[in-house]
C-alpha cells in the first residue's frame, strides 16, 4: 500500500503543479493581452508614436523660420574642363531651417574619361558659415566618361541663425579637372 500512497501522493503533486503551471501561462497571456491596450493609452496621452490616429500625427521642423525667407541663387563655373555645367533651376526661394534638393546637371563633351571634383564658394562670404550641405557632388570626386550626362543632387539646409540682414545668397561652383588621377588612367590603359 505504501507504493499506492506513494504513486498517488506524486500524482496528486504532479496535478497542483500542472494547475499552478496552467493558471501562470493563463495570467501571463492575459498580461500580455491587457499591455496593448495600456501602451496605446500611453501614446495617445503621450502623442508619441500614434497608431490610433496616424491621420492626426504631422511631423514638422520647428527649427524653420518661417517668419522670413533668404533667396539662393546657383551658378555653376568650369575651369578649363570640357563640360556642360548647369544648375536645374537658377534660385529658389527658402525659409532659414528648411530642407531643400535642387539638382546640377553635367556632361562631358570629350572622347576620354575626365575626372573633376566641384569647389564651392558663396555669396555673401559670411554665408558660408550658415549652409549646411547634407548631400553634395562637391563631397567626391566626379569622374565622366565620353558624352556622359549627369544629374547630381544637392540637398541643404540655411542655419535659422543666419543673420537677418542676409536675404540673398549665391552659392557658386566651379568644377576643376583633377590631372593626376586621369593621368594615372592615362599610363594604366598604355601599359595594358
Amino acid at each position: 500500500m505504501s507504493s499506492e500512497r506513494r504513486a498517488n501522493r506524486i500524482a496528486g503533486e504532479n496535478r497542483r503543479l500542472l494547475v499552478r503551471l496552467g493558471v501562470s501561462a493563463v495570467v501571463m497571456f492575459g498580461f500580455g493581452f491587457l499591455l496593448v491596450p495600456f501602451y496605446e493609452q500611453i501614446c495617445e496621452a503621450t502623442g508619441i508614436n500614434n497608431l490610433l490616429q496616424p491621420d492626426k500625427v504631422s511631423v514638422e521642423n520647428t527649427q524653420v523660420d518661417r517668419s522670413r525667407t533668404v533667396l539662393v541663387q546657383f551658378d555653376a563655373n568650369l575651369h578649363d574642363l570640357p563640360w556642360r555645367f548647369q544648375p536645374q533651376q537658377r534660385s529658389v526661394t527658402v525659409h532659414p531651417g528648411e530642407m531643400v534638393h535642387v539638382a546640377y546637371e553635367v556632361g562631358n563633351k570629350r572622347d576620354r574619361p575626365i575626372t573633376g571634383q566641384a569647389v564651392p564658394s558663396y555669396g555673401p562670404q559670411v554665408a558660408g558659415q550658415y549652409f549646411r550641405k547634407l548631400d553634395c557632388f562637391c563631397f567626391t570626386q566626379q569622374t565622366l566618361a565620353p558624352g556622359e550626362q549627369r544629374t547630381m543632387p544637392l540637398v541643404f539646409v540655411l542655419d535659422p541663425k543666419l543673420p537677418a540682414d542676409v536675404t540673398t545668397i549665391t552659392l557658386s561652383y566651379t568644377f576643376f579637372e583633377i590631372q593626376g588621377r586621369n593621368a594615372a588612367k592615362a599610363s594604366v590603359a598604355d601599359k595594358s
